[in-house]
């Protein structure tokens, strides 16, 4: 009972952004939902099960979907021949990272670009939570001071419900204010019901279109994970390795195309679940992600979950992702990065390109190429590519020094 609770916690974090997807680009979100919940259980399948992530459906690729949408006369199957594709070049990805080896990848992602870069994804999606507060201000700050007290003052089991308590609580008073639509309620469909899958077409146009944000999800995937694993207090990065989950990635993103789904990504909100629940087990995201199968299948339960008021969600979505800046910020402390001049101008520059690029633009920038029309690359993305440019650059003796240790153990070894 009690693993079940925290899984139906963890359902709720992840449910509106994973709808929220397909409602912008025009997939279907029952076959969103069910992707997501099987990309999961392929993930953990790749990750040994130690991982305990969720993913769900990728802001990164909306950009592009719309773009090869609009270029194939509102035709999504060609939409998901890209997305295919783009998950078929992250697996060879991980094939390369594994062959390189995650310690010559490990080097580029110190704590004053990997930190900046998880506080960056929180301050990110922090408008996105007080747009959906906007709604109405009163239930979402009840609905977070809900959440924040009972994390504050409770113990135990209860503690680690604050997020569903408060998201009840807040339901039922809007619900008494007749701010919820239960018209799902009175509809005669059938109980269950089959998401409607569709299958994929392929155009060159639609790949070359697609396949580049790769890039964008590559650099968001090193920040998830460095996040979850700071908040587990283990290194995922080198167990069960960056080459596993990019291939968990790549392969959850492969089979949401061939459904009819966005493409899958590991979800910063249940990462935020974890730092505020305290509560690790791998087993409860599977639980969640075998809910979200099931759910999908169940028409009036899916109607039931759209029907929570944007605020309320809002108001818990502001404690999550503030959650994830502040695990980034622990990062940059706890580490002492920033007893170096060089570091700081490193996290600022990673801070003020990941947070002004966003704000500039919402769709991030746009980079024209030939024949792809333009790439869109998040701020997150640029913000990380630069960081690590610069880390290079005016950390070069650390460099040096780690490339002489990688010399002396191949010696020891040849010897």
């Amino acid at each position: 009972m009690k693993k079940t609770m925290l899984s139906l916690q963890h359902l709720l974090a992840m449910f509106g952004a994973t709808v929220l997807v397909p409602i912008l680009t025009g997939f279907n979100p029952s076959v969103a939902i069910f992707s997501a919940g099987v990309g999961t259980l392929i993930f953990h399948a790749c990750t040994k099960g130690v991982v305990p992530v969720f993913l769900g459906s990728s802001f990164a690729f909306i950009p592009v979907i719309l773009a090869a949408k609009e270029a194939h006369n509102g035709d999504l199957a060609y939409a998901q021949g890209g997305i295919i594709i783009a998950g078929i070049i992250y697996l060879i990805m991980a094939a390369v990272i594994k062959k390189v080896g995650v310690d010559k990848i490990k080097k580029y992602f110190p704590a004053q670009v990997v930190g900046a870069m998880i506080a960056v994804i929180g301050l990110n999606l922090l408008p996105t939570a007080v747009d959906m507060a906007s709604n109405n201000f009163l239930i979402a700050i009840m609905t977070l001071g809900l959440a924040i007290a009972i994390n504050v003052f409770c113990k135990g089991f209860i503690k680690q419900l604050n997020i569903i308590i408060a998201v009840a609580i807040g339901y039922t008073v809007s619900l008494i204010l007749g701010n919820v639509d239960v018209s799902f309620m009175s509809t005669n469909t059938a109980l269950l019901q089959i998401p409607q899958f569709t299958l994929p077409k392929f155009s060159l146009q639609a790949i070359v279109l697609i396949a580049p944000v790769v890039l964008a999800v590559f650099m968001e995937h090193i920040g998830d994970m460095t996040t979850n694993g700071t908040v587990v207090g283990k290194n995922f990065i080198e167990e069960p390795g960056l080459h596993r989950t990019l291939m968990g990635d790549a392969l959850a993103t492969i089979m949401a195309g061939f459904l009819g789904g966005p493409a899958n990504t590991t979800y910063g909100e249940n990462t935020a679940v974890l730092a505020i629940t305290k509560n690790y087990d791998p087993s409860i995201l599977r639980r969640t992600a075998i809910c979200a199968i099931l759910l999908a299948c169940v028409s009036k339960f899916g109607g039931f979950l759209q029907s929570i008021p944007t605020e309320v969600m809002g108001g818990i979505s502001i404690m999550l992702f503030s959650m994830i800046s502040y695990v980034g910020l622990k990062t940059i402390n706890d580490s002492k990065c920033v007893e170096s001049k060089k570091n700081i101008i490193i996290i600022a520059t990673i801070m003020v390109i990941g947070l002004g690029t966003t704000y500039l633009s919402n769709k991030g920038i746009v980079i024209g190429i030939p024949v792809t029309k333009t790439v869109t690359i998040t701020g997150l993305s640029l913000a990380a590519i630069v960081g690590i440019i610069l880390n290079r650059v005016l950390n070069k003796e650390d460099f040096k020094k780690d490339t002489e240790k990688e010399s002396q153990v191949l010696n020891s070894q040849l010897i």
